[in-house]
């Protein structure tokens, strides 16, 4: 799998989540296996203000693994600076993606993410002031079906980006009023990789192995983005580019597997950004580990209330 000049390990990429894909996530993905890592999405506009907030974003986990970075505006100026910002102060970045696709209200008030979609021509100048600025790294799209239902206008965007220089599309098959509600229309993949000659991602509504094969067969995507469902999950990125590489379907993790990548990540967020944080944001990341374990949810009323790592350990250590 190749994106322009970046060659990918392998198919199965780990998308780009706000609030979630921070470096110490991204990280335990990369060890499972993920071909491509994205980051958070950036603002064009905070780098290109100094945002500190901003900047931490972009800290890349592991060098050995592929990353990108995701960044969002409207304006083809603003966005083409802060790309090439990113590559001069960030070498490891290896590739630049224009979220097309966020459905936030904030987000889409300021004409950014999925508003972009009402403006394929927009699309496309941003996409290739952003390729003339970082040349030879790639930028990519990620894009969804369209701004409501009756404005479906993915292929033309696609054609847009790939007109003016992008390296691969990545498709969320949902119109923005959806969000992430309903079933994900697949076919608009298929759609899409009908219409251009350079790769697309698949992403949405994929849980399990069996569903990023079924994905690749229906549609023809060069390979499969997978985002909610990696969340507390990452064996499914392992258990994912094993079984796509050897039709072999390996294990689920043991309950002891589980805790114990909950206790690592917790322990990175405070080891990066001190245990008050560190607590704060491992809440949220210990609450999906333990979804569906038995005497989980009784472990996150403890999470809540817990002030210290060996707190957040001992409520942990309940499920074992």
């Amino acid at each position: 799998m190749e994106i322009g000049n970046v060659k990918l390990k392998n198919r199965v990429i780990s998308a780009p989540l706000a609030g979630v894909t921070d470096a110490c996530c991204r990280q335990i993905y990369a060890e499972h296996g993920a071909g491509l890592l994205y980051t958070e999405m950036v603002s064009a506009k905070g780098l290109m203000h100094g945002n500190i907030t901003t900047r931490a974003l972009l800290r890349v986990c592991d060098a050995t693994s592929k990353s990108a970075a995701q960044i969002f505006g409207s304006c083809p100026n603003t966005m083409a600076k802060a790309a090439y910002q990113i590559v001069n102060e960030y070498p490891n970045i290896d590739i630049i993606d224009i979220n097309c696709g966020c459905p936030a209200p904030k987000i889409v008030r300021n004409g950014e993410g999925s508003a972009l979609m009402r403006d394929p021509n927009l699309v496309g100048q941003i996409v290739n002031a952003i390729c003339k600025a970082i040349s030879p790294k790639p930028v990519t799209i990620k894009i969804r079906k369209g701004y409501s239902e009756g404005e479906c206008n993915y292929v033309q965007v696609a054609l847009q980006a790939e007109a003016n220089g992008a390296s691969a599309v990545a498709v969320h098959p949902r119109t923005r009023p959806q969000m992430y509600s309903g079933k994900a229309d697949w076919s608009v993949i298929a759609d899409v990789k009908r219409h251009v000659k350079i790769p697309v991602i698949g992403n949405g509504d994929i849980r399990t192995p069996e569903d990023a094969a079924r994905m690749i067969a229906e549609t023809g995507c060069n390979a499969v983005m997978i985002g909610r469902g990696v969340w507390g999950n990452p064996w499914l990125l392992s258990r994912t580019v094993e079984y796509m590489k050897n039709g072999i379907l390996p294990p689920p993790p043991t309950n002891k597997e589980i805790i114990e990548t909950a206790a690592r990540h917790m322990h990175m967020l405070i080891d990066a950004k001190g245990q008050k944080v560190g607590i704060s944001e491992s809440r949220k990341h210990l609450a999906m580990y333990t979804k569906g374990l038995p005497g989980g949810s009784a472990s996150r009323i403890l999470f809540n209330k817990a002030t210290t790592a060996a707190e957040m350990e001992e409520a942990l250590n309940l499920l074992l």
